[in-house]
């Protein structure tokens, strides 16, 4: 989807996402190829949070689109929100770049994780690709993203 010069879709695209959903349970975006992006940014929204809950969200990265290998990215999880703290309706962002994952071994694949427990909460991610290393962003958007206006 190419259009008019300088629109922001052109740098940026939505690659992946968790839809918005009452979970007490971890739910995981689909596997991002890194190499697509010059850079990524994980945005992770909550709404309101269960009596006593708490939500750990992180970046986890793969050597393959199936998850062979799965570990963590190193330095890329949140401090954890709880319904304690009042972290109701808060938003978290995680950036990260080819560079944060263990490239030379193969880990070209990202997700991101968010795993609440305690009580169930509403939950939801969005992973922006920004600078698509060829082309435009918008020619490289998640299938969930129905509508660029």
């Amino acid at each position: 989807m190419s259009g008019p010069a300088n629109l922001s879709s052109q740098r940026v695209a939505i690659v992946d996402s968790i839809a918005p959903q009452s979970t007490a349970a971890t739910v995981t975006s689909g596997w991002i190829d890194a190499t697509v992006f010059h850079n990524f940014l994980a945005l992770v929204q909550l709404g309101a949070l269960g009596a006593l809950a708490t939500v750990d969200a992180k970046l986890q990265q793969a050597t393959k689109t199936d998850g062979t290998g799965t570990k963590d990215v190193a330095g890329k999880a949140i401090v954890q929100f709880t319904k304690a703290n009042n972290d109701d309706n808060k938003q978290a962002a995680i950036n990260v770049k080819q560079e944060d994952l263990d490239f030379n071994n193969g880990f070209k694949f990202f997700r991101v994780s968010i795993t609440v427990g305690t009580a169930a909460s509403l939950v939801g991610a969005s992973v922006l690709g920004l600078d698509a290393r060829y082309g435009f962003a918008s020619d490289n958007t998640n299938a969930t993203e129905a509508q660029i206006i």
